[in-house]
């Protein structure tokens, strides 16, 4: 990672944790005692987008969650979520390779009076983005109303961007990158994240939360990888065992 993405990672990282510790200091006020049920299952499903600055993509969507919990302080789970969004993609976020080949062509173009003065290529691109990920989560559980959690945030994560070039010579360039006129791709991704839940009973609350991670989708495009930051918000529902006692 360069040492402008560890800078931005960082930034981001320090929001997270004002984000927790904001929350906990909400969740002290409302809960005073400990939990006494906690079930053995848990799920969540609600409203989720995902923001790439340094590509300018924000994608809307729905974050779906699974997990049993082994011991009252930790659970294993599953997570899933699709949004959808649109980018613009530009030269200077493609690879030096290709950003040399496309300015040779350009000159070519421009000797051969075939691009408009002043012209710049953009390019709108659909974007739709699938996240798995699977692992352990930590919970703090000490207020009877409020569950504090963390966890780290590594798995896979799929791409279908589709361009949408606006001209001639956009569209020369996309069918040179994107010959069947869409890009896929799958890739790792690593990071943390962490939320709360409130809840309003025992089987019912609301979770709120968020995860940073990184990953370098299209490597053979985009020249460098990106810091995406995910935000859910939507119910929580608990069922099973009691395993508090």
């Amino acid at each position: 990672m360069k040492n402008s993405n560890r800078l931005n990672f960082m930034r981001k990282a320090a929001g997270v944790v004002i984000f927790a510790a904001l929350f906990s200091l909400l969740a002290i006020s409302p809960a005073y005692a400990q939990q006494k049920y906690v079930s053995r299952f848990d799920a969540f499903g609600g409203y989720a987008f995902l923001d790439s600055p340094h590509v300018g993509l924000f994608e809307n969507g729905f974050q779906f969650q699974m997990g049993v919990r082994p011991k009252t302080w930790y659970s294993l789970g599953f997570d899933y979520s699709i949004s959808e969004g649109t980018l613009t993609l530009t030269p200077s976020l493609l690879t030096d390779a290709l950003q040399q080949q496309l300015a040779t062509q350009f000159q070519a173009l421009a000797l051969a009076g075939q691009i408009p003065p002043g012209y710049t290529l953009s390019v709108p691109t659909h974007s739709r983005t699938q996240t798995f990920a699977a692992g352990p989560q930590l919970a703090y559980r000490h207020f009877s109303h409020v569950t504090l959690f963390i966890r780290p945030s590594i798995g896979a994560i799929y791409e279908v961007a589709t361009p949408n070039p606006g001209d001639p010579i956009a569209t020369a360039v996309v069918a040179q990158l994107a010959p069947s006129g869409r890009k896929t791709d799958w890739t790792g991704f690593y990071g943390f994240g962490g939320g709360v839940d409130y809840l309003f009973s025992k089987h019912v609350g609301l979770r709120i939360q968020a995860d940073l991670v990184y990953d370098h989708l299209f490597s053979d495009l985009l020249k460098d990888g990106r810091l995406t930051t995910r935000f859910s918000i939507g119910p929580c529902f608990n069922f099973g065992k009691n395993i508090a006692k």
